[in-house]
C-alpha cells in the first residue's frame, strides 16, 4: 500500500535568479503586438548573455579515455570534435545538463559542454555557447554533484556538501558560496528552492529539508535505508531506498513524501543501485541483478523487473518507447516494457562487452528525445540509434580515443 506523509507548510523563500535567467516568460500576445514588442525590446524573450538561443535541441556528448586522460566533446548538430584538458584516471563521469564533472583521484575537472536548455514547464528554451574548462574541484572521485539553476551542490565521501554560485561556473568560475553544517548520506538536491538531503537520525536514516543555508526546515517523517540512487522528474525527485522509492515533491510550499515500494521481497544484489531516463523522463532504469532490470513508472508508481540477458548498461526514453538494453552479446536489444517480451535487437555494437559495474566506467546508453548513444570504448566508436524505428542505427562517429566515459548535454 502506498503511504503518503505530508510536511507542515511553511513561507517559502523567495529567491532572486541570476541576470542569466531574469527574463519572464510572459503569455504570448497577437501577432501584431509580439512583433512590435521584440523589435523594441533590448533583451528579447528567452535571451542569455554570452549564448545563442537554437530552434532546437542541439545536444553534445563528453567524452573521456582515463588512460591516456584525452577528452573530447562532440557536437551531435555539426559532427564536430573539440579537445579540451586532459583528464587522467578518470573513475566517472556526470553532468547536470550543461556542465560534466570528471571525477578523478586527483580532484573533479569541471568542464562546460556549452549546450544546454532551460525548461519553463509549457515550453523550452535551447542554447548554445563556447565549450571551455572551468576548472577542478577539490573533492575525491566519490563526490556527488547536482545543480538547480541557481545552486551547485558537491557531496564528498564522507558526507559533507559545499555549495556554488551557478551563475559563476556559468560564466568559467568556481566560487564556493559555503559549506553546509553536518553531514548527510547520499547526494544532497537542489530542488524548489530548498535542499533535500539524508540524515541519520538515531540510527535510521531520514528525509531532511533544508533552506540554501542549511537550515532544516521540515523533517518528513519518512526513512530512506540504505540509500543509493536518485533521479529528478516531473512529478519530483525519486531517492532510491532499500525497500523501493520515496518520491518527494512541493507543492504551495509544503514537501510530500510518498513511498514507492518494490512490493516484493528483494535481496540487497537486486535492488537498484542508481538511475537512467531521459532527463525529465517519469520513467526510471535500473539494473536488477545480473540479468534483468527495474523499470519504476513514477506516474503510475509502479516497479516492472524485466528478464534481459546479462546487463551491460541500460535506458529507456519512456512514453510508450522501449527498454533499451545492451548486453553482454555487444548487441543493443529493445524490450516491451508491459510484457517483458524482446521485440528488437542490433547487430553487435561493441568490440567488446562485460556486465554492468558501479565504478561507471562500463559504456552507457544516452537517451534524448529522438536517438540514444552508445559508447564503443575499444572500436573508438560512438553509435546513434533511432530508438523509434526498431533500433536503426542513423550514424556512427569515428573517434581519435577511446570513449570509456560518455555524457549528454544540452537536453
Amino acid at each position: 500500500m502506498t503511504v503518503r506523509r505530508n510536511v507542515t507548510p511553511w513561507a517559502p523563500a523567495v529567491l532572486v535568479l541570476t541576470a542569466l535567467l531574469t527574463t519572464s516568460c510572459a503569455e504570448e500576445k497577437d501577432n501584431d503586438s509580439r512583433t512590435a514588442a521584440i523589435a523594441s525590446s533590448a533583451t528579447p524573450h528567452g535571451y542569455v548573455e554570452g549564448a545563442q538561443e537554437d530552434a532546437e535541441q542541439r545536444s553534445r556528448l563528453l567524452l573521456n579515455d582515463p588512460d591516456s586522460g584525452n577528452s573530447r566533446v562532440l557536437d551531435l548538430t555539426t559532427g564536430k570534435v573539440h579537445k579540451t584538458a586532459q583528464v587522467e584516471g578518470a573513475v566517472r563521469l556526470g553532468t547536470d545538463g550543461r556542465f560534466g564533472y570528471l571525477h578523478a583521484t586527483g580532484g573533479t575537472h569541471v568542464l562546460d559542454s556549452g549546450a544546454w536548455m532551460v525548461d519553463h514547464g509549457d515550453h523550452v528554451h535551447y542554447y548554445s555557447a563556447a565549450i571551455r574548462d572551468v576548472g577542478d574541484l577539490s573533492v575525491g572521485p566519490q563526490a556527488q554533484v547536482r545543480s538547480d539553476v541557481v545552486v551547485t551542490a558537491v557531496t564528498d565521501e564522507d558526507g559533507q556538501t559545499v555549495l556554488y554560485d551557478r551563475s559563476k561556473l556559468e560564466k568559467g568560475k568556481i566560487a564556493s558560496s559555503w559549506t553546509l553544517a553536518g553531514t548527510y548520506a547520499g547526494a544532497v538536491l537542489p530542488y524548489e528552492g530548498h535542499l533535500l538531503a539524508l540524515a541519520d537520525e538515531g540510527g535510521t536514516t531520514k528525509l531532511v529539508v533544508l533552506d540554501r543555508k542549511g537550515q532544516r526546515v521540515a523533517s518528513p517523517d519518512v526513512e530512506c535505508e540504505e540509500p543509493r540512487g536518485d533521479a529528478v522528474t516531473r512529478r519530483g525527485v525519486v531517492l532510491g531506498c532499500a525497500d523501493g522509492a520515496l518520491l518527494v515533491r512541493e507543492e504551495d510550499g509544503a514537501f510530500t513524501a510518498e513511498e514507492i515500494p518494490y512490493g516484493e521481497d528483494v535481496s540487497a544484489k537486486e535492488r537498484a543501485p542508481s538511475f537512467r531516463q531521459r532527463p525529465g523522463s517519469d520513467t526510471l532504469t535500473a539494473p536488477a541483478g545480473d540479468d534483468a532490470v527495474w523499470v519504476l513508472d513514477v506516474t503510475e508508481r509502479t516497479w516492472t523487473r524485466v528478464s534481459t540477458g546479462p546487463v551491460v548498461a541500460a535506458n529507456t526514453a519512456g512514453e510508450g518507447s522501449p527498454l533499451l538494453v545492451l548486453e553482454t552479446d555487444g548487441s543493443l536489444h529493445g524490450y516491451d516494457i508491459a510484457t517483458g517480451k524482446q521485440i528488437t535487437r542490433t547487430k553487435p555494437l561493441l568490440t567488446r562487452a562485460e556486465r554492468a559495474d558501479t565504478d561507471g566506467s562500463t559504456p552507457v546508453i544516452e537517451v534524448d528525445r529522438s536517438r540514444a548513444y552508445v559508447n564503443d570504448p575499444e572500436g573508438k566508436k560512438v553509435f546513434e540509434i533511432d530508438y523509434n524505428d526498431d533500433l536503426r542505427i542513423a550514424r556512427s562517429f569515428d573517434l581519435d580515443i577511446e570513449p570509456v566515459l560518455m555524457a549528454e548535454t544540452g537536453r
